[in-house]
Order: structure tokens, then C-alpha cells, then sequence
């Protein structure tokens, strides 16, 4: 289970909306200490909804972040699922005998 979000997401999209359609572009000090958030964070959401919109290309998009998280954790389930039969098949091999020939 994920961490829970120290900012919520209305914050996060207005924090963004208000950075996007000001004229000129305040900076990011500024605008965080008016709505009462860290500076890098307003700075990351910025940068993240400019690559999932297209306007930058220079990071992973949120779609793209998901699927490597799903994959993963797929990855890391088939990981276990492998050690379980490696080690039945170890568990039954040596049931069988060391002796006992396959023709």
C-alpha cells in the first residue's frame, strides 16, 4: 500500500493551474510559500504536467511511471513464484533418489 499523499490532489492541480496561466511566471519560492508548499514539489508537479501534456520530454510521463511500478511488482511476484518451484523441484528430486536413472 502506497504512502498516503502529503499534499492533496485539488492542491496539486491548483498549485499547477495557477503557476501555468500566470503572466509572467512567478517563481516557484514565491508561489510555494503562498499556497503553504515546498518549492520543489510545486517545481516537480510543474515539470510532471508539462511531460504528460508533451510540452518536455526529458522524463517519464505518469503513464509510463505506472506501468514500470506494475511491472515490477510482477516482476518481483514471478521472482517468488520461481524460488517456490525451485525449491519443490529440489524437494522432490531429492525425494526420487540420486540413483534412480531417467531412460
Amino acid at each position: 500500500m502506497p504512502a498516503p499523499r502529503k499534499y492533496p490532489d485539488e492542491l496539486r492541480e491548483r498549485a499547477v493551474r495557477l503557476y501555468r496561466e500566470s503572466d509572467p511566471k512567478p517563481s516557484f519560492g514565491r508561489l510555494a510559500e503562498q499556497l503553504n508548499v515546498h518549492h520543489e514539489a510545486l517545481r516537480n508537479w510543474v515539470c510532471q504536467t508539462e511531460v504528460d501534456t508533451g510540452e518536455r520530454d526529458d522524463r517519464p510521463s505518469t503513464d509510463v511511471l505506472a506501468e514500470n511500478r506494475r511491472l515490477a511488482r510482477e516482476n518481483a511476484e514471478l521472482r517468488r513464484v520461481n524460488e517456490v518451484l525451485r525449491a519443490a523441484s529440489a524437494y522432490f528430486a531429492s525425494e526420487i533418489g540420486p540413483t534412480r536413472r531417467w531412460s
